[in-house]
């Protein structure tokens, strides 16, 4: 029984003088890393941001690293309930370690006033604003992105705009005159003819021209439209 006693002692001491034999990474130091880049990952988010990040278990126990990287996971985002990784990325102590995060954005967002219908240029009286938390990226806060742009489908009072609901204005309109452009080994044919279909910088349009033929091609940011044979 004391030789048991005696070689428990012994045991635990050699474990004790392991454990500091090799130092061990500060959680304050990696839960000061995540909030340092939260913080930078989200200067641009509108509003008041507020980031809380979760205490990491006693019993997670890792080599002291001398270069620490925070990341986001493949897939994530730093908005609402999240994950930020941070990993230690010496050859000799490579490890990686997730910590939940929340990252709340209290700002204004942007709603509409009254119903609107698919295709209504968007004005500063159908916009208003409320204060909200934001729940997800593309939500917009600023009139300046609403204003003039065109909803792409119809929409409710009261409802939060968001950027996949509007499209750019209209460039060229139905019935408008435009130019055509075909550009041919290095050279540009240019011609007239009459939009069938209003389209955005980017879309594309359909021409009929002069000849009567029907042409598509892309609106330029000028109006003309660029074919490419």
């Amino acid at each position: 029984m004391k030789n048991i006693l005696q070689w428990t002692l012994v045991g635990a001491l050699l474990y004790t003088l392991s454990a500091w034999a090799v130092p061990q990474q500060s959680h304050v130091e990696i839960r000061t890393l995540i909030t340092t880049f939260v913080h930078e990952q989200t200067l641009n988010l509108p509003g008041q941001v507020t980031i809380t990040v979760n205490e990491i278990d006693r019993r997670v126990s890792l080599p002291a690293c001398p270069a620490l990287e925070a990341f986001i996971p493949p897939g994530g985002q730093l908005l609402g309930n999240s994950t930020v990784g941070v990993r230690c990325t010496t050859n000799m102590k490579k490890w990686t370690l997730f910590v939940p995060v929340h990252i709340k954005v209290s700002a204004n967002l942007l709603i509409v006033n009254s119903s609107l219908q698919q295709g209504h240029i968007l004005r500063a009286e159908d916009i208003g604003n409320q204060r909200s938390e934001l729940t997800q990226i593309g939500i917009l806060t600023n009139p300046l992105q609403a204003i003039g742009k065109i909803l792409k489908y119809n929409v409710g009072a009261g409802q939060v705009l968001k950027q996949d609901m509007l499209q750019a204005p209209y460039v060229v309109k139905q019935g408008q005159v435009v130019q055509i452009q075909v550009e041919r080994q290095g050279f540009k044919i240019h011609a007239g003819g009459q939009a069938l279909n209003n389209a955005a910088e980017g879309q594309v349009v359909q021409v009929k021209t002069s000849s009567g033929q029907v042409v598509s091609g892309v609106v330029q940011p000028d109006g003309a439209i660029n074919i490419r044979p």
